[in-house]
């Protein structure tokens, strides 16, 4: 298995753990909790080293399977720099815990406030970046969850400001869901181009295989043919 395939499929494996371990995690917490008005990161921390900071570890370690992939793929070291400071700021804010709601902001809750705003703006732009060597609908749907990110982060701002924290937590889970999407068509299609890369020189190796199917596409178009 070349090593682009295996970055792709371990990116996907991560990135489909961590979702699992996010649900299994908002389950476990305090039910007087509120998934609409509380942050990831309230949940997060009435669990400290709970299945929640392990999701964004595991997410991030997915990104940094990644990389090898994406340089394959022609991604340029700005992309690849941006995708670190996502993983970076994943990392940090699973280690470095926010305040419990309610209390007043310590060091340690600034810390993770930034890094997380770090990693939420700096994959949109990774992938934005990302996108153009992606091609095809790849590249259309990584726009678009790009903009939705970007969208649903504004959103995020203005409630944690002006709005009173009014929905913040809908919003942050849908910005998550949007990023995390995002890096699932990333690592998806890189596998995809990569299978396809490794059959046609195999079929160059064993020319029987390409005569057969060959023969086997032109008897599809024989009754198209004949109609």
């Amino acid at each position: 298995m070349s090593g682009t395939r295996s970055s792709g499929l371990l990116a996907l494996g991560g990135i489909a753990l961590a979702a699992v371990l996010a649900v299994v995690g908002h389950l476990e917490v305090n039910d007087n909790l509120n998934p609409w008005s509380l942050t990831v990161s309230d949940f997060a921390v009435s669990d400290r080293g709970g299945v929640i900071d392990a999701a964004m570890a595991v997410l991030a370690a997915a990104t940094i399977v990644l990389l090898p992939a994406l340089r394959r793929a022609g991604a340029g070291r700005l992309a690849g720099a941006l995708l670190v400071a996502w993983s970076a700021g994943l990392m940090a804010a699973a280690v470095v815990p926010t305040n419990e709601p309610g209390l007043p902001m310590d060091a340690a809750a600034y810390v993770h406030r930034y890094a997380s705003v770090v990693a939420f703006l700096a994959l949109p732009v990774a992938g934005w970046l990302v996108a153009r060597r992606l091609g095809g609908r790849a590249a259309g749907w990584v726009r678009g969850l790009v903009l939705t990110s970007l969208v649903l982060a504004a959103a995020m701002v203005w409630s944690a400001y002006p709005g009173d924290r009014v929905l913040i937590g809908l919003a942050e889970r849908l910005l998550i869901l949007a990023e995390v999407a995002l890096l699932a068509v990333v690592a998806g299609t890189l596998l995809r181009r990569e299978i396809g890369e490794v059959a046609v020189p195999r079929l160059r190796e064993h020319p029987h295989l390409a005569e057969l199917a060959a023969a086997a596409q032109d008897r599809e178009l024989t009754p198209a043919r004949g109609a």
